[in-house]
């Protein structure tokens, strides 16, 4: 296994010199990515996971919670999920740059925060959705996050009421018990399986099946930037351990 670094100025520099030396990388990134913008991740010591709820998050963010308790779902999803104010870090901003001076191929994220198309970049396939996107499932009227979070058009109990047909919301977000989208699937894989450099960043890489994509990565470096260890560790030939927003930071 590759020795991980942990200065921010040595991590630069290795991620500049490997983009000057590869032609087609893949970015694929996690909750991680976002921390730096003031998004909690899931899982670390401050994440969702280990703050007290009246449900676990795991729970309220199920389909079947959403079906039976769409009250306390949206009240979750409000609270938690759409951040309005978060901007995009560093982190977004040099995946975008480096993506318009053809530097980068696409961005593979698990992220529904919508940050990395704030920062500019356009190939972004979105695996678990967007809370930019939130559905009407009677007319497929589409409404953003403002409008959710507007609350101008809602029932007594706080859901939002499409005002064209009076048909139910739902955010365009991938659920608990809910497949992903075949489309973004088979782009993301497409992109990772014709990489010769693959940067995993953010995440923890056991939130599945997202993160059993990279197993189509087969190009000549593998690259991952973490705080804390992966299962995927002993396959990468360069780990990278500090903050990935200041990695990027060049």
């Amino acid at each position: 296994m590759a020795e991980a670094i942990t200065n921010a100025a040595e991590a630069q520099r290795a991620l500049a010199s490997l983009f000057e030396t590869h032609e087609h990388t893949v970015f694929f990134g996690g909750a991680g990515v976002s921390t730096a913008s003031g998004i909690p991740d899931f899982r670390s010591v401050d994440g969702l996971y280990h703050q007290q709820f009246d449900y676990p998050p795991e729970t309220m963010l199920s389909h079947s919670f959403f079906v039976s308790h769409k009250p306390d779902f949206y009240n979750f999803y409000r609270k938690k999920m759409i951040a309005l104010d978060a901007k995009p870090n560093r982190a977004h901003t040099k995946l975008a740059e480096l993506e318009a001076a053809g530097k980068l191929d696409a961005v593979v994220t698990q992220n529904i925060d919508g940050l990395h198309q704030i920062a500019g970049s356009k190939n972004v396939f979105e695996l678990h959705g967007s809370v930019h996107r939130n559905v009407c499932q009677r007319c497929g009227k589409t409404y953003d996050a403002k409008w959710i979070m507007a609350r101008e058009h809602e029932d007594a109990q706080g859901v939002p009421i499409c005002p064209l047909c009076r048909g139910e919301i739902k955010p365009d977000v991938v659920l608990y018990e809910e497949p992903l989208d075949d489309n973004v699937v088979n782009g993301a894989v497409d992109a990772i399986a014709h990489a010769d450099m693959l940067i995993i960043g953010g995440t923890s890489l056991v939130v599945y099946p997202a993160a059993g994509l990279t197993r189509f990565f087969n190009g000549e470096k593998l690259v991952i930037i973490n705080r804390d260890p992966t299962p995927q560790d002993h396959n990468a030939d360069l780990l990278i351990s500090c903050d990935i927003a200041a990695a990027f930071d060049f």
